[in-house]
């Protein structure tokens, strides 16, 4: 306004639907004032064609953005909030309609995205030219072992990649040095999470870690006062981790079973890392969320050495967060939704498109959050050009413990109420799961609009 005072000869271009950094202090008012600032002069020009989407996928789009909660009430209502538009395709393609796909649970979900992705890629559409998109980083953790596992090449975009997060590392450092008492490499990072112990302790430490009782030598080691409870704590967990130690004729080791049985280890191991966590790490409780979902995936691996093996041993090729990759490279993209922003794919799928998640929890009592959460499902819509998919898993897990007691844990998840029973038609609806209850009970759960109060039952559960 200092250059243009009064705001004559002032172009601002902007789209209020889009307005998701309210975390940087971006402001949706800063748009829809602008014209209230600029009066009498100002005028308002609504673009509505569209260069990227086929209509169809532009109908859910525009139905999603159109339609504002009420966060008093819960109730879903359509309101002239913003500047309502109706974005046209510009190529006059309808296109297939959106899919809103029902799982199981967020295994199913990995199970059908994988799937989905190598048959559209076996159909002619790269893997560059696919997406997956997230509310949070952490929602991509079970999906990135899984494509580790299967060799597909990916890129993450928002977060680093799960096996390269500092404390998913720091985790897997005691078992590689419970599955190999020699490592001193694991033992050099592990010994240096210990409060008072740097990296010279930790030398010192890591050289002891010889003969036929290595885990025994380190009772030995010297260790500053304050240091010294952990430190024993340490030697026990390792104790129980690592198979009993005697000698043979040879002076070689002789191994036994471990106490503590796999993949029970990694809970014992989650115990004695809490205090460390919390004091090492800031955002400690999603951290520590990323800590039983890696034990939730261990349990699918039949022992500790094949689990090291896959993740650790024989790692996929490590690309930095912020790497961009090669546009000749066929890599998958994985991204949150946020750092989506701007760019786009022939076929798009968006992760936990269910209360708690797409609205996150954290924005259900604030009518201007709510309606930012809003405009972030409509981001990630808007990214596809000719494919999308939302997918509901139908049932979340308390905690992640073993598979053989997952049963009694589950709870429903709700879908997304940004996607209500009038918005519901402009989807096709597909269920993908082994159907846990009857074929009617899953029916319901995926097509039917379910309200809960989530920040009622996260409170419940606290």
């Amino acid at each position: 306004f200092g250059m243009c005072p009064g705001g004559k000869g002032l172009t601002v271009v902007g789209d209020d639907a889009q307005a998701i950094y309210s975390f940087r202090s971006a402001s949706v008012e800063n748009i829809l004032g602008f014209a209230d600032r600029c009066k009498p002069t100002a005028e308002t020009v609504t673009l509505v064609e569209n260069y990227r989407s086929t209509q169809r996928l532009l109908d859910a789009s525009n139905a999603v953005s159109n339609a504002v909660s009420d966060a008093v009430s819960d109730a879903v209502a359509v309101s002239p909030t913003g500047f309502r538009k109706e974005l046209r395709s510009a190529s006059g393609r309808d296109g297939l309609k959106p899919r809103l796909v029902a799982v199981d649970d967020e295994s199913g979900q990995v199970d059908y995205l994988v799937e989905e992705i190598l048959a559209a890629r076996e159909a002619g559409t790269r893997l560059a030219d696919q997406a997956i998109l997230f509310r949070a980083a952490h929602h991509s953790d079970l999906l990135e072992i899984e494509l580790n596992r299967r060799r597909i090449p990916f890129v993450k975009f928002g977060g680093l990649k799960f096996l390269e997060a500092a404390h998913i590392k720091d985790v897997l450092s005691v078992l590689r040095l419970a599955e190999n008492p020699l490592d001193s490499i694991a033992g050099f990072r592990l010994f240096q999470l210990i409060p008072g112990v740097g990296p010279a302790g930790a030398k010192r430490a890591a050289l002891v870690l010889v003969g036929s009782t290595p885990i025994a030598n380190l009772r030995n080691v010297h260790m500053p006062v304050a240091a010294k409870p952990m430190w024993l704590g340490l030697c026990d967990l390792l104790d129980s981790l690592i198979p009993s130690e005697s000698g043979s004729k040879e002076g070689a080791l002789n191994l036994q079973e471990p106490n503590t049985s796999w993949p029970l280890q990694l809970g014992a191991i989650r115990e004695w890392y809490a205090p460390i966590l919390e004091n090492r790490y800031e955002s400690a409780d999603t951290r520590a969320q990323d800590l039983i979902s890696l034990e939730r995936i261990a349990g699918s691996y039949p022992s500790r050495e094949r689990f090291l093996s896959e993740l650790t041993l024989d790692p996929p090729s490590v690309r930095g967060d912020l790497e961009q990759p090669d546009l000749e490279e066929d890599i998958l993209t994985l991204s949150t939704i946020h750092s989506a922003k701007g760019r786009e794919w022939d076929a798009v799928y968006v992760l936990n498109v269910i209360d708690g998640s797409i609205p996150s929890e954290m924005a259900l009592a604030e009518k201007d959050s709510l309606d930012e959460e809003r405009r972030l499902l409509y981001v990630a819509m808007t990214r596809a050009r000719r494919s999308l998919s939302l997918i509901q898993p139908l049932r979340l897990y308390e905690s992640y413990q073993l598979q053989k007691s997952r049963g009694s844990q589950s709870w429903l998840a709700p879908r997304t109420r940004f996607i209500d029973a009038d918005i519901a038609p402009l989807f096709e609806h597909y269920t993908a799961t082994a159907s846990h209850g009857s074929a009617d009970e899953t029916e319901t759960l995926a097509n039917d609009f379910v309200m809960m109060d989530v920040a009622a039952k996260l409170r419940d559960m606290w």
